[in-house]
């Protein structure tokens, strides 16, 4: 079993990341998609960027810049653009559950790159249950003209970027600070939607905005943002790319109980057949399994990596 401490900060992240999906849906209501995710980062920049300086931390960062700029495309420019324009017509519920294909995206990209114990049988039958789940929750939504197609691939394609991030960062060295790459991933970030967020910022935004959408605003560049990949760079090192994306289970249930008890968002056939699917596969794709692992890394009897979180 993993330690109390990981367990616990596998939650307290898994809580903060399901509440994005609820604050996006606040957020827009006045603001767009570009000048949301330029305002978010721009504070989680502001936040952590003053403190990366004024320890030394960016000398280091800088020497890994390719693999930052990496993983902020895969983590937050592609994802954090497609999510809100996703949102605008599908429920925080049904978008929150199209991530939780991140595990097992992660569990067949992994095997991909070699690992051997990816290709178990178990982990390719969650592989094929959490397919059926996607397709599942496609047809029966989309075909049925309760959800169009469009907004569903959008939130695919953030999932595939979620899966890959990770592993992007669990392959940087491990002296490189976790507080420089996201301080600089979120600067990268606030650079690339600088000029789009200039265009689309509202003229008077001392009129617009309610207090509510500024909160939301708040809480999704320093919370949700800035805290939150500070302790999911942690959760990675201690139990890996591949378990701790095992969290979008977590976003999931937080993320429905908000979209139903506060936005009145609808539970539909989709989601009702999708979400089981979809939840059995992930969870069979992303555990570890050990007789494949010691065969193919020969880790000898008795030293076998755990196989439940």
């Amino acid at each position: 079993m993993v330690p109390r401490k990981s367990f616990l900060l596998f939650l307290i992240v898994g809580i903060i990341w399901g509440t994005p999906y609820f604050f996006i849906e606040i957020a827009l209501e006045y603001f767009d998609t570009t000048s949301l995710v330029f305002t978010r980062v721009f504070l989680g920049a502001l936040i952590l960027m003053p403190i990366v300086l004024a320890k030394g931390m960016l000398k280091a960062t800088l020497k890994v810049w390719p693999a930052v700029v990496a993983f902020a495309s895969l983590e937050m420019v592609g994802p954090w653009f497609l999510i809100p324009e996703a949102q605008k017509d599908i429920s925080s519920s049904l978008a929150s559950l199209l991530i939780t294909t991140v595990p097992f995206i992660a569990a067949f990209v992994v095997g991909l790159m070699g690992d051997k114990s990816a290709w178990h049988p178990l982990t390719v039958l969650g592989l094929v249950i959490g397919l059926a789940g996607v397709v599942a929750l496609v047809g029966i939504d989309a075909f049925s003209g309760v959800t169009p197609l469009a907004p569903i691939f959008m939130m695919l394609a953030a999932a595939a970027g979620y899966a890959l991030a990770p592993i992007v960062a669990n392959r940087m060295p491990h002296e490189v600070p976790t507080l420089g790459v996201i301080a600089l991933s979120l600067t990268v970030v606030s650079i690339v939607y600088a000029p789009f967020a200039a265009i689309s910022l509202p003229q008077d935004i001392s009129a617009g905005p309610s207090w509510q959408s500024w909160v939301a605003l708040l809480i999704l560049g320093a919370i949700c943002s800035a805290l939150a990949f500070v302790l999911f760079f942690a959760l990675i090192r201690q139990i890996g790319p591949a378990r701790a994306s095992l969290i979008t289970y977590v976003n999931l249930a937080v993320a429905a109980v908000l979209g139903i008890a506060f936005l009145s968002e609808p539970i539909t056939p989709g989601i009702l057949v999708g979400f089981p699917l979809v939840v059995v596969g992930s969870y069979l794709a992303s555990r570890q399994r050990q007789a494949l692992v010691r065969r193919s890394k020969r880790v000898p009897k008795g030293e076998e990596i755990p196989e439940t979180l």
